[in-house]
């Protein structure tokens, strides 16, 4: 099956007004996706006390739902080049809806993670596919404002995530915050269904189902291993993090191997050829790693040090939200006009000065000068991540697209996992250091709270060396400009024909 016309010359960001439509309703579909990533954060605690379940067993519906994703992903490069873009993205969205209804009305814990399961499912597969659809129908030299616009959907929802939930937690119940996804959910399957039109071509790759054992066991293991150290289940010495770690690693190393020996392999890893897709892919883990690690630090000093409400902590992150939001379509056009190089650089900058800021706060520090602070974190990420991002896709020829974005995504989950379990072991282990060298300096409640904020320091000292490190790096960027023809794809395989 072919794509159908990619572009109309002078049709705008998008080419044409069919175009446009396509992307808005994937957006729309990914945004209650990524919002829905978040939602439960805050509302974990009355979920355990409404089904009866221990924080251990209730940290399956956030750590489920990263497995499950980190898992799917990596599959995503064959499943677009198998089947129709509508077909898919109907697929996802159903599965996202499903899973949606059932968490809104499941009797207990059992029903509620089979929920989140199949939303991770559709979530899974909706964002590689835009991400290619994108690619394959916005002309180069207008991408970056098109990603600009689906910039605002990933970095908006997940920071306005905790503060929405907050306020229907407080308020209603915590089945609502599935119930108000639901209408949405359904609303973007009708539009879909008349509206989206297939746009990218479909070939009939034959799948490695050896790759996808190792795949499965791989990105599985890594995320489900740091998930469970992130979550206190026996710290880094025990079995449940360190053997799916071990298992994870050497079915990685396996899978990479597979995949450079075989002609059709399930992640194309030949896109780690290409300079600056490498560059750009390293500085993206970074940043997802300190976003992912500072939204989790923030809210756990402001309740547990602090005495905030989860409320106050979720709205804590809300102007920087909106800053991302506002922000993204505007590097977006930057990019297009200067490409990636200064943004990354000014961006990075900014976030490393805030980093460093973020390690020196104390008891004194003002609830507003924290809110600041992360506004400011926030606008050095939307001033480098869809850029960054873009800038790496760039580089591709047209039949590594949707590897590029499958291995991309899964690089970004599996980062989020490990930032945000790497910084949470650093806080828990500088808090501890600090209560046995500092036993002198306080009692009770004052010497934990001194003890967070010692522990919280070393977390964001280390997010800053990995900052300052990508600074460094991005002085290295260029920007991109896809291979006439990709070296070393003569005879290429039948998999990207």
């Amino acid at each position: 099956m072919k794509p159908v016309q990619q572009t109309q010359p002078n049709g705008g960001t998008f080419g044409s007004r069919s175009n446009f439509l396509v992307i808005m309703v994937m957006i729309l579909g990914v945004f209650v996706a990524i919002l829905n990533e978040t939602l439960l954060n805050v509302a974990l605690s009355k979920i355990m006390e409404d089904v009866g379940v221990s924080p251990g067993t209730a940290q399956w519906l956030t750590t489920g739902y990263l497995l499950v994703i980190g898992v799917l992903i990596p599959i995503t490069a064959y499943l677009i080049q198998k089947f129709t873009t509508r077909g898919l993205f109907l697929t996802a969205m159903g599965l996202f809806t499903i899973g949606t209804f059932i968490a809104a009305i499941a009797p207990g814990f059992t029903a509620l993670l089979i929920g989140r399961v199949l939303q991770a499912g559709g979530t899974g597969l909706m964002f590689p596919l835009l991400m290619n659809v994108v690619f394959a129908m916005v002309p180069i030299e207008k991408r970056g404002s098109a990603m600009g616009t689906i910039g605002i959907v990933i970095t908006f929802a997940p920071a306005i995530g905790p503060t929405l939930s907050g306020i229907i937690v407080e308020h209603f119940s915590w089945r609502v915050l599935f119930l108000s996804v639901l209408p949405i959910a359904l609303l973007v399957i009708a539009f879909a269904a008349v509206k989206l039109k297939n746009v990218t071509e479909t070939t009939n790759p034959r799948i490695d189902l050896l790759s996808l054992l190792l795949s499965t066991c791989g990105f599985g293991g890594i995320v489900y291993g740091f998930s469970s150290a992130g979550e206190g289940h026996g710290g880094w010495s025990s079995g449940a993090v360190l053997i799916p770690m071990a298992i994870g690693v050497v079915s990685l190393a396996l899978f990479t191997w597979r995949q450079l020996s075989i002609p059709e392999p399930l992640l194309d890893l030949r896109t780690f050829k290409f300079r600056v897709f490498r560059l750009s892919t390293l500085i993206m883990m970074v940043v997802m790693m300190s976003m992912f690690s500072a939204m989790m630090l923030l809210p756990i000093f402001l309740q547990n040090a602090l005495a905030y409400t989860p409320l106050e902590a979720g709205l804590v992150m809300l102007p920087g939200g909106i800053v991302m939001g506002i922000m993204s379509p505007i590097t977006g056009r930057l990019f297009d006009k200067f490409g990636a190089k200064w943004l990354a650089v000014i961006g990075l900058a900014l976030m490393a000065n805030t980093l460093w800021q973020f390690a020196h706060i104390t008891m004194a520090t003002s609830y507003s000068m924290i809110m600041i602070l992360n506004t400011l974190l926030m606008l050095g990420i939307s001033m480098l991540m869809m850029p960054v991002m873009t800038n790496a896709l760039n580089e591709l020829p047209p039949p590594l697209y949707a590897h590029g974005t499958a291995i991309i995504s899964t690089l970004q989950q599996v980062s989020g996992a490990v930032g945000t379990a790497l910084l949470v072991a650093i806080m828990t282990n500088g808090s501890d250091r600090f209560l046995e060298s500092e036993s002198s300096q306080g009692e009770g409640a004052v010497l934990k709270i001194l003890a967070m904020i010692a522990g919280m320091k070393s977390a964001f000292l280390f997010a800053f060396g990995l900052v300052a490190a990508a600074w460094i790096a991005s002085f290295l960027l260029k920007r991109a400009v896809p291979p006439a023809t990709e070296p070393g794809m003569e005879g290429a395989r039948a998999s990207i024909h």
